[in-house]
């Protein structure tokens, strides 16, 4: 019998067997032995402050358990500890906190000049409460599934192990310049989600489970912000209780100051726990912590979430980290079965020294570096690790998804379920070809009609370096085919395709297909099948033909170079043509371009999709740079162009009222050049909530050679429904959001003005922006359902313009988030 955190024998416990009367109790050292009655199904193991934990019998001639209590804190009721009105004023447990926060400095070990440790991350994923009686009819069809059956630590449940991933590293701090760098000595990952690319798991939980820091001001877990206990807006959010001056905590046989805290609404983002310092210690120093999200949390598909932090105290009173464990009951939909997970931290090695090879560790840009054999260490390497012992059937994950894809049923499964994942349909175990994307097969607008489209991708399993892309696609209504057809070079080698991150590879392009002047969408194919359903019909398309050579650099810091130089040719359609002052119609007009793009992400972490990339934690600002250049007159240049692009997005969080998304964008044209080249903003049509895009806008309503645009979205995350009893149940969430545009167009870009350039097309209602910006508010819900989200948007200026346009309307989202 051992403390699940610290691992010592808990002397003197209590063991039961049911069904029976059969009992024990433990030696001094926690060592039991005991004959099980027939029949007996489990064994349950208390101990006074700790949860008792039960485990099932296994049906073999000898029975070794290695059971882990977890230590638990009894919250004490408001109604026990409340004997007058709560106020913050004049609190000695408000003051406690504050002491605490103030000081941080004290105990820091970041004060140091270098600081050091070795970290242990084990992630699990189980089926929580599993049945392991006689009776489920999944042990009677796999009897080899109990082998892998472990103990909850929240609730002492039965829980079958399904995914195990692992990550030892190194984690150095350097005081000068404030740089931090992690070494990955190590990684190993197993179980049923094998099928989904690895790295795209990593940057989640990464982004997922951070490093949890009570003295920040806001706690990043589950794509969420949590208030921290220590936070300085603390005291308006929490309520704070010192309920004991003699704790006992696990591990010490010092008494502590138990401090406590609750938030003051329960439905906000926060947490009820406990704090433990030592008593009569001048410096504040944490030893442990234990936090809970309360029940009442606006929180999605979370039914239990604890976290234990432990700390030691090094020789100069620098607070240590040794553990920080997380765990948490998860359900889908109610009514199915939950899932238990755990993300456990052991630190351990911390120094002070300065690394041997300090100057190569701090030298590099990047805050993460990956040993090449990190993924090929032995169960050696792991055993040595993992510093605490370790339930078995966490180690036989991969022993389990062998099994398992015996069975026909989880073999499909998971080749359909990485098609959809992906976008894209490997072709044999190890596909040199993949047709996709999937999302594309079909489509509509209204200038093609119904669109169908054929093609794929060649995969590392062909070249790790040469790569090829390709489709045709057909409209039905315009009669055309259309083409593109791509072969790269990656100077890296890749494990799977040729857009992982980082790039850097020389591309070659050649395409013909339909320009969406006025709509291209930014974050998505424009042929995607969800974007076939409009609020308004627009075939102002034209036909471009056009040959790209690109060279990529991204470096793992997050900036990248991109130049391109390009052989453009903009053909017209039947419903947008080319006329120019003499009346005379331009079937068509080249110009090479050449261009370059700067682009700086610090910290970001990415979710790689095939074709494009999303990003994990949207806090991090991106700075993205580019400038356009084509000549007139030289190589086959008909007219010039001359155009610059800056564009800055960030997240600010704001505690208790939710987070504030911000995209600013600016541009500029040089000088002359046709309407097709000019700013025209991109014009939503579709009923989905597009990033970046104005939902009531009308495609090319304004061109211009000077813009300043703004997008802003608000998500209040329920800090005002939850102040409304009944409502608060639905876990509804505000959004409000803006969107604007200022834009200027020059007489130099103005077919009226200027001679030779193409007019703009009669039967498109083009404004020009009289020095008022276009507007659009909007107001919404969020976390319908746990799914969607609902807006209804507003246009607020360009009210009286002598075209139709959409004043008002609904627009949707599918959204799932925690």
């Amino acid at each position: 019998m051992r403390d699940s955190l610290s691992t010592a024998g808990l002397p003197y416990a209590s063991i039961t067997a049911e069904p029976g009367n059969a009992s024990t109790v433990a030696d001094n050292r926690g060592l039991f032995e005991m004959n099980l009655p027939a029949g007996a199904r489990t064994i349950t193991a208390r101990y006074q402050g700790y949860a008792p934990r039960t485990v099932p019998v296994k049906h073999s001639a000898i029975n070794l358990y290695d059971i882990y209590l977890t230590p638990q804190a009894e919250e004490l009721k408001e109604v026990v500890i409340k004997r007058k009105r709560y106020s913050k004023r004049n609190n000695p447990a408000v003051d406690f906190a504050r002491r605490i926060r103030n000081a941080r400095e004290l105990t820091d070990p970041r004060r140091n000049d270098f600081y050091s440790y070795d970290r242990y991350e084990r992630t699990t994923l189980a089926l929580n409460d599993f049945d392991t009686t006689a009776s489920n009819a999944l042990l009677k069809s796999m009897p080899f599934l109990i082998e892998h059956v472990d103990t909850s630590l929240i609730s002492g449940q039965p829980v079958l192990n399904l995914s195990l991933k692992e990550k030892a590293s190194t984690e150095y701090w350097q005081k000068d310049g404030e740089r931090s760098s992690s070494v990955v000595r190590g990684t190993r990952n197993s179980g049923i989600d094998e099928f989904v690319n690895q790295n795209n798991v990593t940057a989640v939980l990464d982004n997922f489970f951070r490093e949890i820091d009570l003295y920040e001001g806001n706690i990043k877990m589950l794509n969420n912000s949590f208030v921290s206990p220590l936070s300085p807006v603390a005291p308006d959010f929490y309520r704070f209780y010192l309920t004991d001056s003699a704790a006992v905590v696990p591990g010490s046989d010092k008494p502590h100051i138990a401090l406590a805290f609750y938030p003051q609404n329960k439905s906000y983002f926060g947490f009820s726990g406990h704090i433990y310092v030592e008593r009569d210690d001048t410096t504040m120093f944490i030893t442990r912590v234990e936090m809970k999200a309360p029940k009442e949390m606006n929180l999605n598909f979370i039914k239990d979430l604890s976290i234990v932090q432990t700390f030691d105290r090094a020789p100069d009173g620098s607070r240590l980290k040794t553990a920080d464990d997380l765990m948490m009951v998860l359900y889908a939909v109610n009514g199915l079965p939950d899932f238990y997970v755990t993300h456990r931290i052991t630190n351990r090695n911390h120094s002070f020294a300065r690394p041997a090879d300090a100057d190569s560790i701090f030298s590099t840009p990047q805050e993460k570096l990956v040993r090449p054999d990190a993924a090929e260490r032995d169960s050696v390497f792991w055993t040595a690790e993992a510093a605490r012992p370790l339930p078995k059937g966490e180690n036989k994950t991969h022993e389990l998804m062998k099994r398992l894809r015996g069975k026909p049923l989880v073999y499909w499964g998971e080749k359909v379920l990485h098609a959809l994942t992906e976008n894209y349909i490997p072709i044999g175990r190890n596909s040199k070809f993949d047709p996709g994307p999937i999302s594309s097969l079909a489509s509509y607008n209204s200038l093609e009609g119904l669109r169908l489209r054929a093609g794929g991708m060649t995969t590392a399993n062909l070249s790790r370096h040469w790569f090829g892309r390709g489709y045709v696609a057909h409209g039905f209504k315009d009669h055309r085919w259309k083409y593109g057809a791509e072969v790269e070079y990656s100077f890296t080698p890749k494990e799977y395709h040729s857009r992982e991150f980082p790039m850097h590879s020389l591309r070659l392009t050649h395409s013909y297909d339909i320009d969406r002047l006025g709509s291209r969408y930014l974050h998505t194919s424009s042929d995607n099948a969800v974007l076939s359903l409009q609020r308004m019909s627009d075939a102002h398309f034209s036909y471009l033909r056009q040959t790209v050579l690109r060279y990529t650099l991204e470096l793992r810091c997050n900036f990248s170079i991109v130049a391109e130089a390009a052989q453009r040719q903009q053909n017209e359609s039947r419903y947008l043509r080319f006329e120019l002052p003499d009346g005379t119609f331009l079937p068509h007009y080249n110009m090479t371009e050449f261009g370059i793009t700067l682009s700086y992400a610090p910290g970001a972490r990415y979710l790689q999709g095939r074709n494009e990339r999303s990003f994990v934690d949207t806090e991090v600002p991106v700075f993205t740079l580019s400038h356009r250049y084509a000549p007139k007159g030289v190589l086959g240049s008909r007219y010039g162009l001359n155009r610059t692009e800056l564009s800055v997005s960030k997240q600010f969080d704001l505690y208790i009222a939710g987070r504030l998304y911000l995209d600013v964008n600016a541009a500029h044209v040089w000088g002359s050049s046709p309407f097709t080249e000019l700013l025209i903003p991109n014009a939503n049509l579709s009923y989905t909530i597009q990033r970046g895009a104005f939902a009531l806008m009308n495609p090319m309503e304004f061109i211009n050679t000077s813009y300043v645009s703004l997008h802003a979205t608000w998500q209040l995350r329920g800090a005002l429904l939850n102040l409304i009893p009944v409502v608060r149940r639905a876990g509804l969430r505000e959004v409000v959001s803006f969107s604007g545009l200022w834009g200027h167009r020059s007489h130099r870009a103005d077919p009226t003005f200027a001679n030779m350039l193409p007019a703009l097309p009669a039967d498109v209602n083009v404004t020009r922006m009289s020095g008022r910006p276009y507007m659009e508010v909007s107001a919404g819900l969020d976390n319908i359902l746990k799914l969607f989200r609902v807006d209804y948007v507003w246009r607020l200026s360009y009210l009286d313009v002598p075209y139709p346009i959409d004043r008002h309307g609904i627009r949707i989202a599918l959204h799932v988030t925690f």
